[in-house]
């Protein structure tokens, strides 16, 4: 077990108690951590804030390059302890943990292109008489203290998208992990400040209630607000921030993958899999809604139900592993519940539906579950896939788009018109064709839509995000 009595924040106090991080898979103690109390989140944002306000203390560019280079290869020389840790205490199998730890260590790359590239533009003021004899160019700067409220499904990489990009930005950072996964988080705080960042600007807290985690959150020394995790915690955390505080929430949707009467099964099922199944489902853009033209549906959801009775379920620190446990066993009485309301109400069962144990549920398949039942209008964040026979796309892709969330979606079709009609009317940031609807790389844009989010996720645009371009316009003679 794990223990660590100091608090990752610059502060003498002793800690206001202690928190107990357990794995989800068997309930095993891994570590007792400190956490903070209002009076630590004061002091906290006091550090960010004069750090901040210190310009002559700035990370220049080059420095904050080499700290982001020296964080990659410390993060390369324990990547398999990395990926053990991030399985153990998130429940994610060690063959996607793996995955996450090299996608992490890319994305602190990703930060170092794009800041050595993106400093401002030249703004064109010749145009008219009144800019005659002027020249403007824009220059990024810290937008100034971020927090950073992170989920547990990517308990490394999310640090990465909202860490590291603060770093990238030269913002000093205050984040706060998931409570059921704050050890990625802490070991990442470490390795910067291995390779050489300054305390101040990479603090970690653990907050001993809700109260201090919204204070920490709604203090108007914040500028920027970055949250990964449940829409209702989010949009009420958005509804209470000081007048000023910029921010970008992610939360999650009712992923839909529209199937063609033409689509590739052997493509199709493999990726719906993969998609819907991947970490018990606990994505937020998790294959969850299967819209199948009718003469292919039945196929289709029986081999999806092939694949689902397939997955190797357990232990997600051992390598055979391919699906492991939801985050609390609450969760699994939740999901099956769900299920089992959907039964009720007229869906087929295929596969899965009864719990495996108090913390692992089977990957299920359910064939045309009721409109109006919870696993269609509401996100499962467990390993349940729907399956809906349709007999006109359009009738489809309007159910589809009649949730208030929107997010990613997908298409398997052998025509480009059928492909192209589904990217133009549904609603969605992002489209994927012939690929599951949870396809991500870290540098390309990443937005909910509607309740499932503000502002756009992606390296490059976090750090956007994150930075102020200010501009400068110099008057001569010789323009």
């Amino acid at each position: 077990m794990q223990s660590d009595a100091r608090l990752m924040i610059e502060s003498d106090r002793p800690p206001a108690g202690t928190t107990t991080v357990t794995a989800p898979y068997d309930g095993s103690v891994i570590a007792e951590l400190p956490v903070g109390d209002a009076t630590h989140v004061d002091e906290a944002l006091a550090v960010a804030a004069a750090t901040h306000a210190d310009r002559d203390g700035w990370l220049p560019l080059h420095e904050r390059i080499a700290i982001l280079k020296r964080t990659a290869a410390l993060m390369e020389a324990e990547q398999e302890a990395l990926a053990v840790q991030a399985a153990r205490e998130g429940g994610k199998p060690l063959i996607d943990s793996r995955v996450e730890v090299a996608r992490a260590i890319d994305g602190i790359h990703l930060c170092i292109e794009v800041i050595r590239t993106e400093q401002g533009d030249v703004i064109p003021m010749g145009g008219t008489p009144a800019g005659a004899g002027r020249i403007a160019l824009t220059q990024r700067e810290p937008i100034g203290p971020v927090v950073a409220v992170s989920a547990f499904n990517h308990p490394l990489n999310l640090i990465v998208h909202q860490v590291a990009a603060a770093v990238a930005a030269g913002c000093p950072v205050i984040v706060k992990p998931a409570e059921d996964t704050p050890l990625s988080c802490i070991r990442l705080a470490e390795l910067f400040r291995e390779a050489g960042l300054p305390p101040a600007w990479c603090q970690v807290l653990l907050t001993d209630s809700h109260a201090s985690a919204e204070a920490l959150v709604t203090d108007p020394r914040v500028a920027f607000f970055t949250f990964i995790g449940s829409a209702r915690v989010g949009w009420m955390l958005r509804s209470k921030l000081a007048p000023g505080t910029r921010c970008a929430l992610e939360h999650g949707g009712v992923a839909p993958l529209f199937l063609a009467a033409d689509a590739d099964l052997d493509a199709a099922v493999p990726a719906a899999a993969k998609g819907g199944f991947y970490h018990a489902g606990q994505v937020c853009v998790s294959v969850q809604r299967v819209y199948a033209h009718r003469e292919i549906a039945r196929t289709f959801a029986e081999r999806l139900a092939d694949a689902a009775r397939a997955q190797v379920i357990g232990d997600p620190t051992s390598a055979e592993t391919e699906v492991g446990p939801l985050i609390r066993p609450r969760e699994v009485t939740r999901v099956h519940e769900w299920v089992e309301d959907a039964v009720e109400a007229g869906a087929e069962r295929l596969a899965g539906g009864d719990p495996l144990s108090e913390t692992c549920y089977p990957c299920t398949v359910l064939f045309d579950p009721p409109a109006d039942a919870k696993v269609s209008t509401e996100e499962v964040f467990g390993p349940v896939v729907c399956v809906y026979p349709y007999d006109d796309l359009d009738a489809a892709i309007e159910q589809a788009n009649a949730l208030p969330v929107a997010f990613q979606a997908a298409v398997f079709t052998q025509d480009m018109d059928t492909a192209l009609r589904v990217y133009r009317r549904v609603a969605a940031s992002a489209v994927m064709v012939g690929d599951h609807t949870a396809f991500r790389v870290d540098g390309m844009p990443f937005a909910g839509l509607r309740e499932s989010g503000l502002g756009i996720g992606g390296i490059g645009y976090t750090i956007a995000d994150m930075q102020v371009e200010k501009m400068l316009v110099l008057k001569s003679k010789e323009l």
